[in-house]
């Protein structure tokens, strides 16, 4: 049985596919090193993260994202001969998209953008596109093409081709586009989301996939398809099951600090997202959280501590499904320029869900597993 056991373990790893992702300087610092920080924070003084999917006058509106604080970005390719964009890895969304050569908006300009004439495997069509966002939009049309991912090629596969991109957050981020790895009842109607291509067309033996973040080094960060490589995190997996599938959503129990709650008090809804890079919640708790560890509020809506206090608060426990989380505040607090701490929680403007970004995911080894729709938490290896 021990040989069987070994054995098994072999076959996923042949099967485990790897793709780096780079930690990145967040649009947030850039735009503070530009010094344009204060002029786009006032222009958008609401995170608006977050709104329910809806339809509108025949075009699909996807959920209000802001990636003012993303970090990592990995690499794909899309068509035959394979042209390369660098996209975040989006557990909060459901849908592919890049730039295309049809795009005449700035952050286009200053992107890789998808030549649909330079591939022969390319589908187009009329099928208009709109992803609607907290500070600007994207808009385009639905095409089909072969994605490549590591090792991987899905075929025939939806994604979007920009044709406006309204954003300062496109024009300044690194990154080229998005690859949505939430359930397929967000994406556009009548397609299906990378990942569950990928289990379609037989690319996977498991249907999972897992992320590993660095705290530090721009290397070292990955996303994994089709099994889970257990040196990247210690102890055990402990799983919490999917409360609603569209968001990877879970039930969390309580938030504290020193024993006592300080929010979620009686239970409360999380979504685990990894194109999210802050701790997000309602207004109420997020700024009686604010207010516990010593936070002001910046003309901007910013809040600022003292860095002196990294070692001297204490940690905030997020206990899920029985199990305590604990984030220190040398993760919930973030060094900027010039010797200034400012917090990593943010309110969701309104929407009731929390969302555990990266602050959280850095420290805690993710398993999303859609076989049995449910996560899985581990301590993340150093």
């Amino acid at each position: 049985m021990k040989w069987i056991g070994l054995l098994s373990l072999v076959a996923l790893s042949e099967c485990l596919v790897t793709i780096p992702l780079t930690k990145i300087k967040s649009m947030r610092e850039s735009l503070r090193e530009k010094d344009l920080l204060d002029e786009y924070l006032q222009e958008h003084p609401y995170s608006q993260a977050y709104r329910f999917l809806h339809k509108q006058g025949g075009v699909t509106v996807e959920p209000m994202r802001s990636y003012l604080d993303l970090y990592y970005i990995g690499t794909i390719s899309i068509g035959t001969p394979p042209q390369e964009f660098k996209v975040i890895f989006d557990t909060g969304s459901a849908d592919l998209w890049v730039p295309s050569i049809y795009c005449s908006s700035p952050a286009c300009a200053t992107h890789r953008t998808f030549n649909p004439r330079k591939s022969s495997t390319f589908l187009g069509t009329d099928r208009p596109l709109s992803l609607h966002y907290g500070s600007g939009s994207m808009t385009g049309l639905l095409g089909y093409d072969n994605v490549r991912i590591g090792d991987l090629v899905v075929r025939f596969q939806a994604f979007g081709l920009s044709r406006t991109e309204s954003s300062k957050s496109f024009e300044y981020g690194v990154f080229d586009g998005i690859l949505g790895l939430s359930y397929p009842t967000m994406a556009l109607r009548g397609t299906s989301p990378v990942f569950d291509s990928m289990w379609k067309q037989g690319l996977l033996s498991e249907n999972i996939f897992a992320f590993y973040l660095s705290t530090n080094t721009e290397t070292g960060s990955v996303v994994m398809f089709g099994g889970v490589d257990h040196s990247y995190y210690t102890g055990e997996l402990k799983w919490v099951p999917v409360s609603r599938q569209g968001y990877w959503q879970i039930t969390m129990d309580s938030i504290s600090m020193n024993g006592k709650v300080v929010a979620c008090d009686g239970g409360c809804q999380a979504i685990v997202d990894t194109g999210t890079s802050l701790l997000i919640g309602p207004n109420y708790p997020i700024f009686n959280i604010l207010k516990s560890i010593n936070a002001r509020p910046t003309s901007t809506g910013e809040y600022i501590i003292g860095c002196n206090t990294i070692n001297v608060l204490p940690d905030i426990v997020f206990t899920i499904n029985g199990v305590g989380y604990p984030v220190p505040a040398s993760a919930y607090i973030r060094r900027g320029q010039s010797n200034v701490c400012y917090s990593n929680f943010d309110d969701s403007f309104g929407h009731s869900l929390w969302v555990l970004g990266d602050v959280f995911l850095r420290l805690y080894f993710t398993v999303f597993d859609r076989a049995n729709n449910r996560i899985g938490l581990a301590p993340a290896v150093a």
